[in-house]
């Protein structure tokens, strides 16, 4: 679904998500984004969140839209760097003792990338350096010496894209293409820098390198600012009940004429005999469509869509959706990233003394509903990699 905003000209990328938030009746976790998008060129990249909307969509086509979603990875780099770059990628590690320097320092990072030839379809292996002046290539190997290297884009007035169907689009040698994308381009293809990685953990290493050798501070300033506001919810142990929650009463039905129950003891037993008269009454229904209700729940996707999703949604550990199991009518899969590579477990429905159970471990542990597993798996890894933490949402505007 699409939504026409009206917004000011100083209003930022933050600014944006947090009125979406509001309006779509989500919860402000602060992992939401605004995402630049060109169905024409096949590129996409999240706003920084000090990015003056306005700006950006001065330079945007009439095809390109703006995207709200999540993003998870925005700044999981400044929570756990050795995830984002690895040693063999970047020069501190290599040069100096093999040791993350401090957090203010920025990474050189190098490697080779496939470089797409201007002009033509080809596409040649280089060996790439990217500094605080910009992205270099060698032109004798491996070679740093400053005559040998070339300069291919810099920072200053360039963003850095994820390419989408790349394979399709510039027929790229692997799955990993992004693109740096001069701010004057529009539409020119001969403009863009397309590159390629061998694999999502280098991609995602240049990519996150460019975007601290462009902002710099900037980044940290925005990963900090929504922190206070974050410890000053976590001082309340319960949540604030709304006035429409605080005016209700316990009300017992079970005689000719309804009473309100002034005893909290009574009160709480009812809801307790209740909810599991619902439950016995309600098995059936509660076995099968519970769940479709939950925000991690994504229906018929395929395995593929399912990957799309989760790649959108930032690829950091613990991030999940279930959706449909395509191969077992009865059955759902839990789909699941971890170091940036997604894996997928079935679960499968099992029956003991008459009752519907859900486990994906063979029937060691078994929940009476998927939102049971959920809150499990959330608490304790079992036979997972790592525990559930991030469900990838979809909301409509």
């Amino acid at each position: 679904m699409g939504k026409v905003v009206e917004i000011p000209a100083d209003m930022t990328a933050r600014d944006l998500c947090q009125l979406l938030v509001y309006k779509s009746h989500c919860v402000d976790d602060n992992s939401w984004a605004l995402v630049e998008h060109h169905p024409v060129m096949g590129l996409e990249r999240c706003l920084e969140d000090h990015e003056l909307v306005v700006q950006v969509q001065a330079s945007m086509t009439s095809e390109s839209r703006f995207l709200f979603r999540k993003n998870y990875a925005k700044y999981e780099f400044f929570r756990n760097p050795l995830s984002f770059f690895p040693e063999q990628m970047v020069a501190w590690c290599q040069e100096s003792n093999r040791t993350i320097p401090p957090s203010h320092s920025y990474p050189e990072v190098q490697g080779y990338l496939y470089v797409k030839e201007t002009g033509r379809k080809s596409w040649k292996k280089l060996y790439m350096f990217l500094r605080r002046s910009g992205l270099y290539f060698s032109t004798k190997g491996t070679s740093k010496e400053p005559r040998h290297l070339q300069l291919l884009a810099d920072h200053e007035d360039s963003n850095i894209f994820t390419v989408i169907s790349g394979r399709k689009l510039h027929n790229a040698p692997t799955e990993y293409e992004f693109c740096i994308k001069p701010n004057k381009v529009r539409t020119e293809q001969k403009e863009l820098r397309m590159l390629c990685a061998e694999d999502e953990q280098s991609r995602t290493c240049w990519m996150t390198a460019f975007r601290l050798f462009k902002y710099g501070i900037l980044l940290y300033q925005n990963y900090k600012i929504p922190q206070p506001r974050k410890a000053l919810i976590s001082h309340f142990s319960t949540p604030v009940r709304s006035v429409s929650e605080n005016s209700l009463v316990a009300m017992d039905f079970s005689g000719r004429i309804g009473r309100v129950i002034d005893n909290p003891v009574e009160a709480q037993s009812a809801a307790l005999e209740e909810g599991h008269a619902w439950r016995c009454h309600s098995h059936l229904f509660h076995y099968s469509v519970i769940h479709v209700t939950q925000l991690w729940f994504h229906g018929r996707i395929t395995r593929e869509e399912s990957h799309r999703i989760i790649h959108q949604q930032g690829q950091v550990d613990g991030l999940f959706l279930l959706r449909d199991s395509q191969s077992n009518p009865k059955a759902f899969v839990l789909t699941l990233c971890h170091h940036q590579k997604i894996k997928h477990f079935q679960i499968l429905p099992c029956e003991e003394d008459g009752q519907m159970f859900f486990s994906l471990d063979d029937g060691t542990t078994k929940f009476t509903d998927l939102i049971q597993l959920v809150e499990f798996y959330q608490l304790n890894r079992g036979v997972l990699p790592c525990k559930l933490k991030h469900p990838c949402t979809i909301v409509a505007l």
